[in-house]
């Protein structure tokens, strides 16, 4: 959002309309917002905490799209590899909410039964706590949105998206943004 102002302007308009600036965000208030649900979604695509989900061994000899898997072989599937995959996402290199908006895009949901966007893992073995991780980013992540304006400091220059691969996918440079509030000064006293 930070390399895109015109996604957190959207973003702004979307919650000054559905909570205004005299609160802050409510638990309550993210199911009407669907642009900032739409922006929830393509960071789970594009960034998913686990790139690489737990492995998994078959218990059974299989073929997976003409690939003979043997019995007892670990797998683990490459979520951050589907989320970029041009053969599942128009332009997948983009940050782009609108995707989620509209078309057979705007049903998937990150919890597991849409194979397109599983940041949380499927099946059986989803991490246990799905449930309360998009609680929590949905949550996190709109209030530090509605509650600041967000902008690069003219000595960084470009925003380094890269990525530094672990069991735990982390940016490669810590992200510095200057921040200012954007609510009236009473909505920030608890």
């Amino acid at each position: 959002m930070l390399k895109n102002p015109s996604i957190m302007k959207k973003a702004h308009e979307e919650m000054d309309k559905v909570i205004g600036r005299e609160r802050r965000l409510k638990e309550s208030d993210i199911p009407n917002l669907p642009y900032f649900e739409a922006i929830c979604k393509e960071t789970y695509r594009k960034h998913p905490s686990t790139p690489l989900n737990l492995p998994r061994i078959s218990n059974q000899p299989c073929q997976v799209n003409g690939f003979y898997i043997p019995e007892n072989t670990r797998l683990s599937v490459n979520i951050w590899a589907i989320g970029r995959d041009p053969q599942v996402w128009d332009k997948p290199l983009e940050f782009k909410p609108e995707r989620f908006l509209s078309g057979r895009n705007k049903m998937i949901d990150p919890r597991g039964n849409d194979f397109e966007l599983i940041p949380f893992g499927a099946g059986r073995r989803i991490c246990a706590g799905t449930r309360m991780g998009i609680v929590l980013v949905h949550y996190i992540l709109g209030t530090l949105v509605h509650s600041f304006d967000w902008k690069v400091p003219l000595e960084v220059g470009e925003l380094n998206m890269d990525e530094a691969f672990g069991l735990a996918l982390q940016k490669k440079v810590p992200l510095a943004a200057l921040v200012t509030p954007r609510l009236t000064p009473n909505a920030y006293i608890p």
